[in-house]
């Protein structure tokens, strides 16, 4: 899935480029950004283009304003931050089309910045309305897509603009392609994949194509109480999904059909009640008392997956292990995290899925020791459901 990046663009002085990037950053009450990650994950296509000359024009979604003006979702706490990280002036405009972004644009001189106001202030950008995408093309010359976290969605700004301008892949698009697509498409083994998270409601297609890529497959978190009860296995009160039994029932056959190994938990951190002043107690994979829940993996558990990341050369991972926002039960993955962290540091590749994976990995103080954190959760998991990502495959192709 090779497709071209702003380094395969002949001319980029004088030019237009449009970028779509993904600045959802998180807001507090007072409106000051508490994560600005995401903004430095722009930052290098967006430096690359200022240096080459390139007039700017950077576009992005926040929150969901559902087709409104809502000023509490404004992109201004994104404008002052990207100044200061720039270290240089960024304009901003009060919409995203218009004659004040036409005036604003022409305006523009070679290595200016202009960020747009919020797509998702006009409906027509989430329904990907044509005549709005080419209104935002009209601004450019050029389309560069550096929002992983947004490909998976057929919007104006990720691509039905790139029905009226040559598209291309920023810096963090590339290293997102580089890593999915060679863990998926070409893996150093043994490849072993550890899917968690509560339920498998939309993770189901994603087990079933990694079943036929890994050589180990683990399971744990909420989920794993599905295949529990898909096997026969009491789970007290534990998170079942009972309309997904035969799903779940079919992806156990398919393991053994073609003889991945499918791990499961063998003992439980479970609690009386969902809380984190439960009392709690480490049972056995069979032996969940009557009323209570599964909450966390237990030692016994730890040691095994261990045992299998420990071997790895490969490993995605998608899904906490048990209920980590609570610190009573993020032991299990944590310690996975130290796991993979190890392996990575003998020269693993680990690449960790967006979402509350990377939000776990956070919280265990991890995250410079994984090779690739992804910054898309539902991007990257349809990604390696094997589904086409609209806002990838709009992208012009490497020859």
């Amino acid at each position: 899935m090779a497709k071209k990046t702003v380094k395969d663009i002949p001319e980029l002085s004088g030019k237009r480029v449009f970028v779509r990037c993904d600045f959802n950053v998180p807001l507090d009450e007072k409106q000051n950004i508490t994560s600005d990650k995401r903004i430095k994950a722009s930052l290098p296509t967006i430096k690359y283009l200022i240096d080459k000359g390139a007039k700017v024009i950077l576009a992005s979604h926040l929150g969901r304003p559902k087709g409104e003006v809502k000023k509490e979702f404004s992109l201004a706490p994104v404008q002052k931050k990207l100044a200061e990280l720039l270290g240089k002036p960024v304009l901003m405009t009060s919409d995203c089309i218009g004659p004040e972004v036409q005036k604003a644009v022409s305006n523009m001189k070679n290595g200016d910045v202009i960020l747009l106001e919020n797509l998702r202030f006009h409906k027509e950008e989430e329904k990907n309305d044509p005549q709005f995408a080419k209104e935002l093309a009209s601004l450019a010359d050029l389309f560069v897509s550096d929002a992983f976290g947004t490909v998976h969605r057929a919007h104006a700004s990720t691509e039905g603009i790139a029905h009226d301008l040559p598209a291309y892949a920023g810096f963090l698009i590339e290293k997102e392609l580089k890593f999915l697509g060679e863990a998926l498409d070409d893996p150093k083994r043994p490849f072993v994949a550890i899917i968690g998270g509560a339920k498998i409601s939309g993770k189901l297609q994603v087990l079933k194509n990694l079943l036929a890529k890994v050589d180990t497959l683990i399971v744990g978190g909420g989920m794993a109480y599905t295949f529990f009860k898909a096997r026969g296995i009491d789970v007290g009160n534990s998170i079942v999904e009972p309309d997904l039994i035969p799903e779940a029932k079919e992806i156990l056959k398919e393991a053994i059909d073609s003889e991945v190994p499918f791990l499961l938990p063998i003992d439980h951190v479970v609690a009386d009640k969902f809380a984190e002043d439960a009392d709690t107690q480490i049972v056995p994979r069979a032996t969940i008392p009557e009323g209570w829940q599964g909450m966390d993996i237990g030692p016994d558990t730890i040691s095994k997956f261990g045992n299998a990341i420990r071997d790895a050369k490969t490993i995605v991972w998608n899904g906490p292990m048990g209920v980590f926002e609570m610190d009573k039960f993020a032991a299990g993955t944590i310690e996975i995290a130290k796991i993979v962290a190890e392996a990575t540091a003998k020269g693993a590749v680990s690449i960790i899925g967006g979402g509350d994976s990377a939000s776990a990995i956070k919280k265990a103080g991890l995250t410079d020791k994984m090779s690739h954190i992804s910054t898309g959760g539902g991007a990257s998991l349809e990604f390696m459901e094997g589904k086409v990502l609209p806002g990838i495959a709009c992208l012009q192709d490497k020859d």
